[in-house]
């Protein structure tokens, strides 16, 4: 009998960065090796363990890819910038501009002025990403923030999934253009249709599945 393929997964390291303790990601196509191509996901504060990572392992890094464009994950960017200068950055366009406005990112809120470079290009809902023989699906998932996307490889039932759906939380909705209507409904519509078996990786603590929050999470239930 012939065995089926094994079929191809993400390799995800994550980084808790920063006072914020920031959940940033390195993802390659199985385990790294030297000259893997990789994704940089999210780059916040202090994100010197995740560059040196990167570095230590000699990876190339293909794309650096946001969530959102809060301050927590992008105030590393122009230090991931000046260590990987060809490394292009893809995020959702409704933030383009909060990329140098630190009123729009809430940096400036908390007595700093977090700018980061511009972007390559835009991805938006539908939208595909590929890493070697991988190619993820980009949902649009906003509420915490309208630009907020996640990244989901449904062969692995594996999503990247920022600050939409922590576990046992979810993202906040009092900050400026943030709405929890929006946000249930992305979380219904967007992550709890996934595999139950779906790993969420998310922006801040740690990571969980579809089904689990799907049945117990206080604030948004199937």
């Amino acid at each position: 009998m012939t065995t089926p393929p094994k079929t191809a997964a993400p390799y995800i390291q994550s980084f808790a960065l920063g006072d914020f303790q920031t959940n940033c990601f390195i993802v390659t196509e199985g385990d790294p090796k030297p000259g893997s191509h990789c994704w940089i996901v999210d780059c916040g504060y202090q994100p010197t363990p995740l560059l040196d990572a990167v570095e230590q392992q000699e990876l190339v890094v293909e794309k650096i890819l946001l969530t959102h464009a809060h301050a927590d994950h992008i105030a590393g960017l122009l230090e991931a910038r000046a260590r990987f200068p060809d490394a292009p950055i893809y995020m959702h366009k409704l933030e383009e501009s909060w990329l140098t406005d630190p009123m729009l990112n809430l940096s400036a809120a908390i007595g700093l002025s977090v700018t980061a470079p511009n972007p390559a290009g835009f991805l938006d809902h539908g939208d595909t990403v590929t890493l070697g023989s991988l190619t993820f699906r980009v949902a649009h998932t906003p509420g915490h923030s309208p630009g907020s996307i996640s990244f989901i490889h449904e062969p692995s039932n594996t999503a990247l999934v920022g600050d939409t759906l922590f576990n046992g939380s979810i993202g906040r909705t009092d900050f400026p253009g943030s709405s929890f209507e929006q946000l249930e409904s992305s979380i219904k519509q967007h992550l709890y249709t996934l595999d139950p078996a779906t790993t969420c990786y998310p922006g801040h603590g740690p990571k969980t599945t579809v089904g689990h929050e799907a049945v117990t999470n206080p604030f948004v239930q199937m």
